[in-house]
């Protein structure tokens, strides 16, 4: 006796199932794979194709005084932009101690110690903050800092980039905090800790590989903003002598380099492309290996 179950599978005398090929439902689950196959290899194709054009270019360009020398007149060979390294690193800096305390801290606030509508309008600011463009944040930085204190600094754009980092902070940290058992709650209140020692030495401990990926995450974005510096930062072709002088920066050093005429200029945008992009791979890869631990 043979018998069909949901045009998928037909069953012997033998009492075996056995998948059929032929069926409606498995064509269609063969083509719809095929289907979503196709569409994640087009979907790396656009980011494939970026980073190989920018290894191609940035790797003829690379070498050592790139890291130490300052960049070069027009026409001339050699230089680097040690000096743009440099004021990346302390820009984002900035950004990053302004961003990650008053990040945790709010997501702390919305997780553990708000009720009600509060934590929902904060949750929708920080989602509509999140949307909001980047040269927003630096024309908003431009009237605070820039107008306020007279001249384009560090500080500037470390607060530019610190807007766009912290609703990334504080997404990714509410979201770890609520993740966190509210086994291990009870367990230490029925220890006798109060609320802040339960949340200070039990739940954000919890979450810490959560939160070192969400900033990690943030600062990679940072990483590569250019708007915001433009207009708080600027740019300098020399090292930077101070926290409040215009500063340079890869991102606009590649903007400023890229638009030029000139041929070395052009290769030095090439290779300061290229130093961003291994900037920002070594950021995801930070973000990646604190999301393991957290899994094992």
């Amino acid at each position: 006796m043979t018998s069909t179950s949901g045009n998928n599978f037909s069953a012997g005398t033998t009492g075996n199932l056995s998948r059929s090929a032929t069926s409606p439902r498995t064509l269609f689950d063969t083509v719809m794979t095929v289907v979503a196959f196709l569409c994640g290899i087009i979907a790396l194709v656009p980011l494939i194709a970026v980073l190989s054009y920018v290894l191609i270019q940035g790797l003829s360009s690379l070498n050592l005084d790139l890291f130490t020398k300052l960049p070069p007149p027009p026409l001339v060979k050699g230089g680097g932009f040690g000096n743009a390294i440099l004021g990346t690193l302390v820009m984002v800096g900035i950004g990053a101690l302004i961003s990650i305390p008053l990040g945790v801290l709010a997501a702390v606030y919305l997780t553990e110690f708000s009720s009600g509508k509060l934590s929902r309008w904060i949750r929708f600011a920080t989602n509509v903050l999140s949307g909001v463009p980047s040269i927003i944040a630096g024309v908003f930085a431009y009237g605070i800092v820039v107008a306020t204190t007279g001249g384009f600094s560090a500080v500037a754009g470390g607060f530019a980039l610190s807007i766009l980092m912290l609703p990334i902070i504080v997404r990714t940290t509410d979201e770890a905090l609520q993740l966190v058992s509210q086994d291990l709650r009870q367990a230490a209140v029925g220890l006798g800790a109060t609320n802040f020692q339960t949340v200070a030495w039990v739940v954000v401990p919890a979450a810490v590989p959560s939160i070192v990926t969400g900033a990690t995450l943030a600062i990679a974005r940072a990483s590569g903003e250019t708007a915001p510096l433009l207009f708080t930062a600027l740019f300098s072709q020399f090292w930077p002598r101070g926290i409040f002088e215009p500063t340079a920066s890869l991102a606009v050093l590649v903007f400023n380099f890229a638009i030029s005429p000139f041929k070395n200029l052009q290769s030095l945008a090439w290779a300061a492309s290229l130093i961003l992009v291994l900037l920002v791979l070594l950021t995801s890869i930070t973000a990646r290996w604190a999301t393991s631990r957290q899994i094992k």
